[in-house]
């Protein structure tokens, strides 16, 4: 699906379904630096469960058009513009990693749209480490090694190699795309406020073995939040979605069936 906002192309991914009113629709953001392909082993099981789905591309990322917008609260706000378009309500928000700020954030402005949030790999503050933004604001591709070390857990074992160096693939990706959305996740301070103003049914799926954003951090994150349920994934790093698919799926299923 491609729609226009603000004179800009953005690409949505919806399983070639299309929306159709009567469905619920899930709603999928991408981490940073990433597009909606970290999307594909569930947008399709979703979408054959009758959910509308729309795995989005950011401002920048994958096949929309840029610029990267330069923080949390801005794309916030360009989401809303992108709902308003489609005419969507009875949202459900599913993000991954710098997906859960923006999440968080746009539940905090514009929460009449939201029937559920999801949060897969995120905390409420996600601090960068200084070195990694400093590599990819230079372009520098141990930017992205960086992000493999601490993000995967056994990343061998992925078939048909290393999904984020395939979607990170040039010295432009990594400094004009991957390094703006760590300094917007770094600078992005309203999280423990807008997580005690969550007020539909939220779950948090978190990785045992998370080195981005650590079970520990994750766990604080849904005690912020009234009456959300957690899953914890054994053997699981940060690309849960990718490195646990199947799990993830079913356990989010069973919540958005409840």
């Amino acid at each position: 699906m491609i729609i226009t906002i603000q004179n800009k192309s953005v690409h949505a991914s919806d399983a070639g379904q299309g929306i159709e009113s009567s469905k619920d629709t899930i709603v999928f953001l991408h981490g940073s630096g990433l597009s909606h392909i970290v999307w594909s082993l569930t947008e399709q099981f979703f979408s054959n469960k009758n959910f509308n789905v729309l795995s989005i591309d950011l401002p920048g990322h994958g096949n929309s058009e840029g610029p990267c917008l330069d923080s949390i609260e801005k794309i916030a706000d360009w989401l809303e513009k992108v709902f308003e378009e489609i005419d969507l309500n009875n949202i459900i928000l599913i993000g991954h990693s710098q997906g859960c700020l923006e999440a968080l954030e746009y539940s905090f402005k514009y929460k009449s749209r939201l029937k559920k949030i999801v949060f897969v790999g995120g905390s409420y503050r996600m601090p960068v480490n200084k070195n990694l933004i400093d590599l990819a604001s230079d372009g520098d591709s141990d930017a992205v090694k960086l992000m493999m070390k601490w993000g995967y857990e056994g990343s061998k074992k992925f078939i048909g190699g290393n999904p984020v160096e395939k979607i990170i693939q040039s010295s432009r990706d990594i400094s004009e795309i991957l390094a703006v959305d760590l300094i917007a996740c770094n600078n992005y301070q309203n999280g423990s406020d807008a997580a005690k103003a969550i007020s539909c049914p939220t779950m948090f799926i978190l990785g045992e073995l998370d080195k981005m954003a650590n079970l520990e951090s994750g766990k604080k994150f849904a005690n912020l939040v009234k009456n959300s349920i957690t899953h914890v994934i054994s053997g699981s790093g940060h690309m849960i979605m990718i490195e646990k698919a199947f799990e993830m799926r079913e356990k989010i299923l069973e919540f958005l069936n409840k």
